[in-house]
C-alpha cells in the first residue's frame, strides 16, 4: 500500500514537471505592470500581522509609485505598511498617507462595544469570520465609520442600526457597499 502510494505520488510529480510551460505559467503574463504591482501590494498589506477589523488600508498605483491611504490604530502598522510596500518588485516610490488614529481609551471602549453590537448579533457574525473580516470599524474621537462589503441592503441597514445603538458614539457614517449578486 505504501509503495503504491509512493509510486502514484512520484508519477504525479513527474507529470507536473513534464507539463507544458504555458499550463504552469503565472497568469500575470498579459497583465499591465500596474495590475501586477497592485496585486502584490494588496497581498503584502493583508499579510501585516497587526492589521485587524479596526484598521482600513487602501492604496493607489500610478506607474511605479504607490500611495498608501487609510486609518490605523497602531503607529507601527503605518510604518510596516510603508516598509513592506517599498520591497514589492516594481515599486520605486511609496507615499505613506496613512492616518494613525488617536490612542484613546474612550475610542478603544467604543471599538469593543461596536464589535460586540455588530458581530455579536446572530445574523451578522458571519461578517467577522475569516482572517480578514469584510467589515471594518473605524473609530476616530467618538465618530464611527463602517467600511466594507455586505451581502444585501437589509444587512447594511441592520448594521447601521446596531452601530448607532452603542452609547457614547457621536456619529456613525455607513460606507458599507452591497455586493453584486
Amino acid at each position: 500500500m505504501k509503495s503504491s502510494f509512493r509510486n502514484f505520488a512520484l508519477s504525479f510529480a513527474l507529470m507536473a514537471l513534464a507539463s507544458p510551460a504555458f499550463l504552469r505559467a503565472d497568469n500575470t503574463g498579459g497583465s499591465r505592470p500596474e495590475e501586477v504591482i497592485a496585486k502584490k501590494v494588496r497581498h503584502e498589506l493583508v499579510m501585516l500581522p497587526y492589521y485587524n477589523v479596526f484598521d482600513v488600508l487602501s492604496f493607489r498605483v500610478d506607474g511605479n509609485t504607490v500611495t498608501l491611504m487609510g486609518d490605523v490604530t497602531r503607529p507601527v502598522l503605518k510604518e510596516d505598511a510603508g516598509r513592506v510596500v517599498k520591497h514589492v518588485e516594481g515599486v520605486q516610490t511609496v507615499v505613506n498617507n496613512i492616518k494613525v488614529l488617536p490612542l484613546s481609551p474612550f475610542d478603544n471602549q467604543i471599538r469593543r462595544a461596536e464589535y460586540r453590537a455588530i458581530f455579536g448579533y446572530a445574523g451578522l457574525y458571519r461578517y467577522a469570520l475569516g482572517t480578514q473580516p469584510s467589515i471594518r470599524i473605524i473609530v476616530d474621537n467618538g465618530h464611527v465609520t463602517l467600511v466594507g462589503v455586505v451581502n444585501n441592503e437589509g444587512d447594511k441597514n441592520l448594521i447601521n442600526i446596531r452601530a448607532n445603538g452603542v452609547p457614547g458614539v457621536f456619529s456613525v457614517t455607513n460606507d458599507l457597499q452591497v455586493a453584486r449578486s
